[in-house]
């Protein structure tokens, strides 16, 4: 799988990027899953459900399927945080993978830098910033690093297609 980072600063628009991004991609007939970091501790289940029931009672990993999706909450309990390789090990073969965050793991990323942010651009000091979606001049990127529009969300995605080498796909059908 292709896995493609989307990083910055908080409050800079990653996540309204990486939703644009999906959107697009998906209308162009890719698939696409998602990876999103989290800095905090984070709950994806609602206290005084059978599933968080499950978990405060001490369970491991909890599965809650439905006819239209399913989910696996797994519970560190004291366990080191897994590497981002391993997360996307457990995920289903898709076309891409965009990864929100993770801005110090090795895989290549495009960067979103806003005007007004008080943080230097992260592609200043890391070589795994191909490219950085802005809304503003950076005079001292690396020559090699692309400069994106962040507002044109197509050219965006031409890029992460070129660069990342995804095969043609019919887009597709609109929904009546």
């Amino acid at each position: 799988m292709k896995v493609a980072g989307i990083v910055g600063w908080h409050n800079s628009g990653k996540t309204t990027l990486v939703v644009a991004l999906v959107q697009e991609l998906a209308v162009r007939g890719y698939r696409v899953s998602t990876i999103k970091h989290a800095h905090h501790e984070f709950d994806v289940d609602t206290p005084g459900k059978d599933s968080w029931l499950h978990r405060d009672a001490g369970a491991t990993e909890v599965m809650v399927g439905s006819g239209k999706r399913w989910a696996l909450m797994h519970e560190l309990r004291g366990s080191r945080e897994p590497e981002l390789e391993e997360l996307i090990a457990r995920m289903s073969p898709v076309d891409i993978v965009l990864i929100e965050g993770f801005k110090n793991a090795s895989h290549e990323k495009i960067e979103v830098y806003r005007d007004g942010l008080d943080d230097l651009p992260i592609a200043y000091n890391s070589d795994s910033v191909v490219a950085v979606a802005s809304d503003v001049e950076l005079d001292q990127l690396n020559p090699d690093t692309i400069r994106l529009d962040v507002n044109n969300i197509e050219g965006i995605v031409d890029f992460i297609v070129q660069h990342w080498s995804l095969p043609y796909h019919e887009p597709a059908a609109e929904s009546a």
